[in-house]
């Protein structure tokens, strides 16, 4: 494979059957925010309130969103909201950079393992990222309020890019070349340090879930080869080595070596007198067989004194 990256083809009917409907789905929903907003559907809530209210990511003990007199209007958490909150987003800007991103990484990812694994892996990131967040937000931000948008799920795909194809050179502002581990490692750290900044709009730590999400399973998941895996490269002649292992070869260092085992003497008696041919036969071909070592004592002995009388 060539290390430079180049989407094939032009034109919507070039995309992958899963990106393809994503980023239907994402607009459709995106549409339906943008115009909600001037949709009165009473109580002083626009069609956008309840898109937020029932398919944004609320926390776990509930978000507060306003007052009604003395009442406190809470909007609450539903299950259903770590897959909607996906497909939402806050603006124009976020969106378009969600879904270059999932059509530039997503797609050579797609066709390599197909439109089912591909999905899976995609929702499966996203709802990691929806719960990392939702653990971890009272913990190190102090709180959360409504989350909305694809980019854990689309961080889960930046992961999987770099990490199946290390070396692929992405070309930043489409000038500078940078190796696909470089960036997407880049990128990792601008989240870790940017978890405390001063940027609450940003869920950090959904893009730090995602892609840890996305990380774990690559890992652990055998149809998929990805160089971190392995710390040498593949021989000439296509051979797929195994995976370092620094104890290897210390249990034969210290294993005490197991000398020959040398024949006996043994006395004769007088039950072994009478060795027919066969018997002896048959002891030479269990020699040759399995070795001199697995023969019983008996089968020793007798063999011991046909050798006494050849002499």
């Amino acid at each position: 494979m060539s290390n430079y990256y180049r989407p094939a083809g032009f034109g919507f009917s070039f995309f992958p059957p899963v990106i393809k409907n994503l980023l239907i789905i994402n607009g459709v929903v995106f549409l339906l925010q943008v115009v909600g907003q001037n949709i009165g559907v009473g109580d002083g809530y626009t069609f956008y309130d309840i898109i937020m209210k029932y398919f944004a990511l609320m926390p776990l003990d509930g978000y507060e969103a306003g007052r009604r007199g003395l009442e406190i209007i809470t909007w609450n958490f539903y299950p259903w909201q770590l897959i909607t909150y996906q497909f939402m987003h806050g603006g124009f800007a976020h969106i378009f950079f969600n879904m270059f991103s999932l059509w530039m990484f997503g797609m050579e990812i797609e066709n390599l393992w197909g439109s089912k694994k591909f999905l899976y892996y995609y929702l499966l990131c996203g709802i990691s990222a929806g719960i990392f967040h939702l653990a971890l937000s009272p913990l190190l931000t102090g709180g959360t309020g409504p989350t909305i948008g694809a980019s854990g799920a689309i961080f889960g795909v930046l992961v999987a890019f770099g990490m199946i194809f290390p070396n692929r050179y992405i070309f930043l502002y489409f000038l500078v070349p940078v190796k696909a581990k470089y960036l997407i490692a880049f990128f990792i750290l601008i989240e870790i340090f940017a978890i405390n900044s001063t940027a609450p709009t940003v869920a950090h730590l959904a893009h730090l879930g995602g892609a840890l999400a996305g990380f774990i399973f690559i890992m652990f998941d055998p149809h998929t080869d990805a160089e971190i895996k392995y710390l040498f490269k593949k021989s000439s002649y296509g051979r797929t080595p195994k995976p370092f292992n620094p104890f290897d070869g210390l249990k034969n260092r210290f294993k005490k070596k197991e000398e020959p085992e040398e024949a006996k003497f043994y006395d004769i008696k007088e039950e072994d007198e009478g060795i027919s041919q066969e018997e002896i036969d048959k002891i030479l071909d269990k020699i040759s067989q399995s070795g001199y070592q697995n023969l019983t004592e008996k089968e020793k002995r007798i063999l011991f004194e046909a050798s006494k009388k050849i002499k």
